[in-house]
C-alpha cells in the first residue's frame, strides 16, 4: 500500500496518538481525559483561528492580521465592559463578531479593490490593529479587577463538563464544515483557490469570494478575541502576538495547500490538536517555552515540504500500459 494513498487527517491523527503515547511513557498522567480535555480546551482558540485562515488560503490568500484582530476585538470588549459593567453578553458576542468581520472586510477589500497581495495588506493592517490598541487603550493593561464576573466566567461556564470555550469551537467546527462542503460559497472558496481563471468562467466572482473568506476569519479572529481576553481576565497591547505564525502552521500541518484550493476542516482541526498537544507537552518535559516558535517555524516548513512533494506533477503518461503502472495497489 502506497502510503501517499492514506489520508493525510489519518496520517496525522495517528502521529497526534503516538506523540501522546510518547509523552504518556514517562508522565502518565498527561493522557488522563480530564488532561486531555484541557489540552483540547485550551487548543479551541487556536481551532477558531486557523479554520477562518483555512478558508483564506484556499482563496490563494493568506491573513497574517488575526492575531492583531482578536487583541484589538478584545480590548474593545474589555473597554466596554469596564465602562458599561452590565452590558449583555449576547450583544457582546455579536458586538466582537461584527467587529472582527469589519476589521477582515478592510483587508477583503484592499485586496479586491486596490489589487495589493494579501501578505502585504495583511501586515500593514496588523500593525494598524496594535496601533489602535494603543491609542483605544493609552498602552494600558486592562486587568480582571476591572473586569466583570459575568464577563471573565462566561467563557468557563461548564455544559456537560465542558466549558463553554470548547462547545462555541465545536459549534464553529460545525458551521465552517457545513459552509465549504454544503454551500456554493464553499465550492467557490476551492474553484477561487483551484483555478482562479476557470472560475471567472463559471461565473465566480473572484474578488467578492476572497473578500467574504476574509470576513469569516475576522469574524472567527474577533469572536476568539472575546473569548480569549474574558478567559485570561487580561487586556493589553501585545496580547498574542506572534499567534498568527501558529495559526498558519496549523493550516498547513492539517494538509492546506499554501498556493490555495486544497484542504480540509479535519485536517485544520487535527493540525491545531497536533500543537496544541506540543505545547502543552513542552513544560512537561521541561523544554523551554522559547523553543515554541522555533518548532511551529520548523513545522511550518516540513509540512510545506511534504505537502509540495506530494503534490508534485507525475508527469505525462504516454503509454496507456505505462498508465497501469502507475495506480494505486
Amino acid at each position: 500500500m502506497n502510503i501517499r494513498n492514506i489520508p493525510r487527517e489519518a496520517i496525522l491523527g495517528l502521529v497526534i496518538v503516538a506523540l501522546c503515547g510518547v509523552i504518556a511513557a514517562r508522565f502518565p498522567a498527561f493522557v488522563r481525559p480530564s488532561n486531555l480535555l484541557s489540552v483540547a480546551t485550551d487548543t479551541a482558540p487556536l481551532i477558531m483561528l486557523a479554520l477562518g485562515q483555512f478558508a483564506v488560503i484556499l482563496t490563494r490568500c493568506i491573513d497574517l492580521s488575526v492575531a492583531a484582530n482578536l487583541a484589538l476585538t478584545g480590548m474593545i470588549c474589555a473597554l466596554l465592559n469596564m465602562a458599561m459593567p452590565g452590558f449583555p453578553m449576547v450583544l457582546m458576542l455579536a458586538l466582537a463578531l461584527i467587529v472582527g468581520a469589519f476589521l477582515g472586510a478592510v483587508n477583503g477589500a484592499l485586496v479586491w479593490k486596490v489589487g495589493i497581495p494579501p501578505i502585504v495588506v495583511t501586515l500593514g493592517t496588523m500593525t494598524v490593529f496594535r496601533g489602535i490598541i494603543f491609542l483605544l487603550s493609552g498602552g494600558s493593561w486592562v486587568n480582571a479587577h476591572e473586569m466583570s464576573d459575568s464577563f471573565t466566567q462566561f467563557p468557563r461556564i461548564p455544559f456537560l463538563g465542558v466549558e463553554l470555550l470548547a462547545w462555541i469551537a465545536v459549534i464553529a467546527v460545525t458551521g465552517v464544515y457545513l459552509l465549504v462542503t454544503r454551500t456554493p460559497l464553499g465550492r467557490a472558496f476551492y474553484a477561487v483557490g483551484g483555478n482562479p481563471h476557470a472560475a471567472v468562467y463559471t461565473g465566480i466572482d473572484v474578488g467578492k469570494t476572497q473578500v467574504l473568506a476574509f470576513v469569516l476569519s475576522g469574524a472567527l479572529a474577533g469572536m476568539t478575541g472575546y473569548l480569549w481576553v474574558a478567559r485570561y481576565a487580561v487586556a493589553y497591547v501585545e496580547i498574542a502576538n506572534g499567534f498568527e505564525l501558529d495559526v498558519v502552521a496549523a493550516c498547513v500541518i492539517g494538509g492546506v495547500a499554501i498556493a490555495g484550493g486544497a484542504g480540509s476542516v479535519g485536517g485544520v482541526v487535527l493540525g491545531a490538536l497536533f500543537l496544541g498537544v506540543i505545547k502543552n507537552a513542552l513544560p512537561v518535559v521541561n523544554i523551554s517555552p522559547f523553543w515554541q516558535l522555533a518548532i511551529s517555524g520548523a513545522a511550518i516548513i516540513i509540512a510545506v515540504a511534504l505537502n509540495a512533494r506530494s503534490n508534485r506533477p507525475k508527469g505525462r503518461i504516454i503509454l496507456k500500459k505505462a498508465e497501469h503502472t502507475h495506480e494505486p495497489v
